[in-house]
């Protein structure tokens, strides 16, 4: 961990301490229990929407790996996973949950790490898209000590932004053909499907955004909820901190109090993350359990299987 990281992390912890210090928490119940329940209901149809979209992600490395495996089992595995990858960081939900359902499923190591890694990629093109347009067009009200200008985070946004630009670029000289740095090959699809990752990205992204604003009763521009959640995301990345605890609801409280009362701001944060962050990822474990208990009776079956058979046949031999 670099000496930016750990002081990164002792500024986001004073910071959510002394604005822990400053909340009205019982309005903040208060407001949580204010929300209507079609309000609630839409907020969860969209972080339902998200998760969805999301699953998709997969089937850019199943299209480039040839793994064989059916549509709708990537998707089932990419949607047990990513609420662990929300809620336990990259290395558990990302990379372990992901390497255990595809490698009972048959599928090489090497073509997981194409997977996972496609997969990640496909959701960082469209926020660098998004980031681009939010900032050049929209300021956001940043938590206190945070010293960016909107000027600053429009030449961000233009360096993100052309990031996804050059890699689109890159799939449309490449041709489909992989990319070899150093023996390594990295998957440059072609550039229809270079764009295609761009826009399923952004459109997921902006889906998360609607699912915040929703969940404000619309009381605040789109652009600002869309901006809490592309600020958190980074915000929580770059901390280390599992699912930014914290880290997202600093920021919410921050961009989203200039519209809001902070009480009502922090109630619609934290109901945005109970519906997109805990409430998957108690569905997801479920259904992990439940693969894993189905994976360990196929094994078990099948270990029982030439143990069965050759009773049958020792008993075979007996009766002649």
């Amino acid at each position: 961990m670099t000496a930016v990281s750990i002081a990164f992390i002792v500024f986001v912890i004073t910071l959510l301490v002394r604005q822990a210090r400053t909340v009205d928490w019982q309005a903040v119940w208060a407001s949580f229990l204010a929300l209507p329940v079609p309000v609630l209901l839409l907020g969860g149809a969209l972080a339902l929407a998200s998760h969805l979209l999301y699953s998709t992600f997969d089937l850019f490395g199943r299209f480039y790996t040839r793994h064989g495996l059916p549509v709708p089992r990537t998707v089932g595995i990419t949607l047990i996973a990513y609420p662990f990858t929300l809620n336990l960081g990259s290395i558990i939900g990302g990379v372990t949950v992901r390497y255990r359902l595809y490698s009972q499923q048959g599928v090489s190591v090497a073509a997981i790490g194409q997977v996972i890694g496609m997969s990640i990629l496909t959701n960082w093109l469209g926020y660098f898209v998004l980031a681009g347009a939010v900032f050049w067009l929209w300021s956001p009200q940043l938590p206190e000590g945070w010293h960016v200008g909107p000027e600053h985070l429009r030449w961000i946004g233009t360096a993100l932004a052309a990031i996804s630009l050059l890699y689109v670029l890159a799939c449309l000289l490449r041709r489909g053909q992989p990319l070899q740095v150093r023996g390594q090959k990295f998957a440059m699809p072609d550039w229809r499907v270079g764009l295609l990752q761009v826009a399923v990205s952004a459109l997921n992204w902006m889906v998360m955004g609607a699912a915040l604003w929703a969940l404000t009763q619309q009381r605040v521009p789109y652009a600002a909820a869309l901006a809490t959640v592309l600020l958190g995301a980074v915000a929580g990345l770059i901390s280390r901190i599992p699912a930014g605890l914290g880290v997202l609801e600093a920021v919410g409280v921050a961009v989203l109090s200039a519209y809001l009362p902070a009480p009502q701001a922090l109630a619609s944060v934290l109901t945005y993350r109970t519906l997109y962050f805990f409430l998957p990822l108690g569905l997801a474990a479920l259904a992990f359990g439940g693969v894993e208990l189905l994976g360990r009776r196929r094994a078990g079956a099948a270990a029982a299987a030439p143990a069965k058979a050759k009773a049958q046949k020792g008993l075979q031999r007996n009766q002649y």
